[in-house]
């Protein structure tokens, strides 16, 4: 067969992808979750905005793409796990701890994913065309955070260090390394360090309780002389996007 036909059928389903995501009708009222361990449970609210009723099938998972999340347990109930949600309405979904054991000195993070299944297309194809349906998966982060933690999540990204570091995997990549000493995870969509008018961007990336991350500086290969200023942007326990820099700047 024509290696070109492959070809564009890829370039066909990236560009509906592409044009179809910004269609999905079921939208989390949330785009994080925070579950405090001394409450019974939490909800969190989907909306459909759409003009089609759509299956919803949700689950919760750790991260790990190599696991089937349905073959193995998570310390998590979640319900309705499928359901129907016609136009305009609105799902509440329950999330129950069920008690195993976790981490108390510090966050646990895992993720909540919500899968919609549009309904079969009623048109017949016409001849010698193709129809390309999608579902469309969301997924946010939940938080299960333990009693007693110290300090206060939202302040977590002011307790961040920064410096200049070589790359761990790579001896000719600059990285910013973040450090951070408290019992929560912070959320980095943004880091850049600006040195002599020029600015270097790095990709956002979670920064786990009491560890670290490197943040790579796109087109820097060594560490620059002369007076740097670090700025990032974190994610707060609204949603918020929240502006920081390293060294702090007077307010």
């Amino acid at each position: 067969m024509n290696p070109g036909f492959f070809k564009r059928i890829a370039v066909a389903c990236a560009i509906s992808l592409a044009a179809a995501s910004a269609n999905a009708g079921i939208v989390i009222a949330n785009t994080r979750v925070i579950y405090p361990a001394n409450t019974r449970e939490i909800t969190v609210k989907l909306n459909n905005n759409g003009a089609t009723p759509a299956l919803v099938q949700s689950w919760i998972d750790d991260g790990n793409a190599s696991i089937n999340a349905q073959q193995r347990p998570m310390p998590f109930t979640l319900t309705p796990p499928i359901f129907r949600l016609d136009p305009t309405k609105g799902q509440m979904l329950r999330v129950t701890y069920t008690g195993e054991s976790l981490p108390s000195d510090r966050e646990s993070v895992y993720w909540l994913n919500v899968l919609e299944i549009p309904p079969r297309s009623q048109v017949s194809d016409e001849e010698g065309q193709n129809k390309l349906q999608l579902a469309f998966r969301t997924r946010i982060k939940l938080f299960f955070r333990p009693a007693g933690l110290e300090g206060n999540a939202n302040e977590a990204a002011e307790k961040l260090t920064w410096s200049l570091a070589q790359a761990s995997n790579d001896d000719k990549q600059i990285v910013l390394l973040a450090k951070n000493p408290t019992p929560y995870h912070v959320s980095v969509t943004r880091a850049s360090m600006e040195i002599s008018g020029k600015t270097y961007e790095s990709a956002p990336g979670m920064i786990d309780p009491h560890g670290q991350r490197e943040f790579a500086l796109n087109g820097l290969q060594q560490i620059p002389q002369g007076q740097r200023q670090i700025r990032f942007e974190t994610i707060n326990d609204y949603g918020a996007s929240v502006p920081g820099a390293f060294p702090p700047e007077d307010r």
